[in-house]
């Protein structure tokens, strides 16, 4: 009977040594898979616009506020094509205003993952004050070209563009912008990167795109790890070709001059208010004034002010038009 136990018991530890072997290799696969995975395709999911699994994932888009818009309005519009400063097609749609002596021209920025679409209503109040509006698609967005998102490196170019196409072809002059968050930052960057623009509205925008992939990072998981998200942050720039140490509004609010609104609200919890505040003191202009509007989140800005904020801004925008 002793030689049958023995063997048994040999043949169990083989037996366990395989399934510790197979068990080993298991997870060294599987260790492996979750860096290729995190190097590779999960900095797309912070700059990769069109990706398939982005649009799987629910987010809080901007909130419109019903502006008392005729839908039987026979305002002109036109939808142009320009060429951005790397060769990419950028889709753009003019709204007109029929004053004999236009005021300027409002170029309206949405937000990540929106589109132009966003401003008909906008636009047709800008029209009815005396205002032409030019509202773009943002590379990657909407109707224009490419694939990534290069938080105002690439999109402040594509404004000085934009503004040398609309002065050249169809003679629109006096340039402004209004911006919203990620629009807002870009709105940010080309108003300290080119000075004809002459004013801008800047809605929830963030001062540093590495601090706002941190706060993400802390709002959507629970926790906060600075050197995993920062390497994701530089992964992003790598694979999008761009330099994550330019994307950073801050940098340019110290060469703007022009008169600048900055609106943020103060329960945002998506891009916190203090970096409205820092955008705010870092801006050179003696014309600059920090709206805050009190309740507001990060996407319902128009909503929670209402009629109020509305005024405030047609204020501001006659003020400075010509």
């Amino acid at each position: 009977m002793i030689v049958p136990v023995k063997k048994a018991l040999k043949l169990y530890r083989m037996t366990k040594k395989k399934r510790l072997k197979f068990f080993k290799h298991f997870l060294f696969i599987i260790l492996i898979s979750g860096l290729l995975f995190i190097h590779f395709f999960v900095p797309r999911l912070i700059t990769e616009i069109r990706n398939p699994v982005v649009g799987l994932i629910k987010r809080n888009h901007n909130v419109s506020y019903k502006i008392n818009a005729d839908p039987f309005s026979k305002i002109k519009r036109k939808v142009i094509t320009v060429n951005s400063f790397d060769g990419f097609k950028l889709s753009s749609r003019i709204t007109y205003t029929n004053f004999e002596e236009p005021k300027g021209t409002i170029i309206l920025l949405h937000g990540i993952r929106s589109n132009k679409n966003h401003f008909i209503e906008l636009s047709e109040l800008l029209s009815k004050n005396g205002f032409n509006s030019v509202a773009l698609d943002s590379r990657a967005h909407g109707e224009s070209e490419g694939d990534f998102c290069s938080f105002g490196v690439n999109e402040k170019k594509d404004i000085q563009s934009l503004i040398s196409y609309l002065i050249a072809t169809e003679n629109l002059d006096h340039f402004g912008v209004w911006g919203q968050s990620l629009g807002g930052a870009i709105g940010l960057q080309a108003m300290g990167y080119d000075d004809r623009i002459k004013y801008g509205i800047i809605e929830s925008a963030f001062s540093d795109i590495t601090m706002t992939v941190n706060d993400y990072f802390q709002l959507y998981t629970g926790f906060s790890v600075k050197p995993f998200s920062n390497y994701l942050i530089k992964r992003a720039g790598a694979i999008a070709q761009f330099d994550i140490n330019d994307a950073k509004p801050l940098k340019y609010c110290a060469t703007i001059n022009q008169p600048i609104l900055l609106v943020h609200g103060n329960e945002d919890e998506r891009i916190s208010f203090k970096y409205a505040q820092d955008n705010f003191d870092k801006i050179s202009s003696s014309q600059k004034e920090l709206l805050e509007i009190d309740t507001a989140k990060h996407a319902d800005v128009w909503n929670v002010g209402g009629d109020d904020y509305f005024n405030k801004a047609l204020e501001f925008l006659n003020t400075n038009s010509k």
